[in-house]
């Protein structure tokens, strides 16, 4: 028996797709949003981040 098979005896498997769709196109105009409206210097800081340029080792 296959996955597929499972997966329709499950009853209301169909909302699953259009909740996951939803959550993900919710999360990434979220964060589309977010990222053109957020502060540029705070951006620039974030960009410092992983490799800050005052290394005093």
């Amino acid at each position: 028996m296959k996955f597929i098979h499972y997966l329709e005896t499950i009853t209301g498997v169909g909302i699953y797709p259009l909740t996951s769709l939803t959550i993900f196109f919710l999360f990434f105009t979220g964060m589309a949003i977010w990222s053109i409206k957020a502060d540029k210097k705070y951006i620039q800081a974030l960009k410092h981040i992983p490799f800050p340029e005052d290394n005093n080792e």
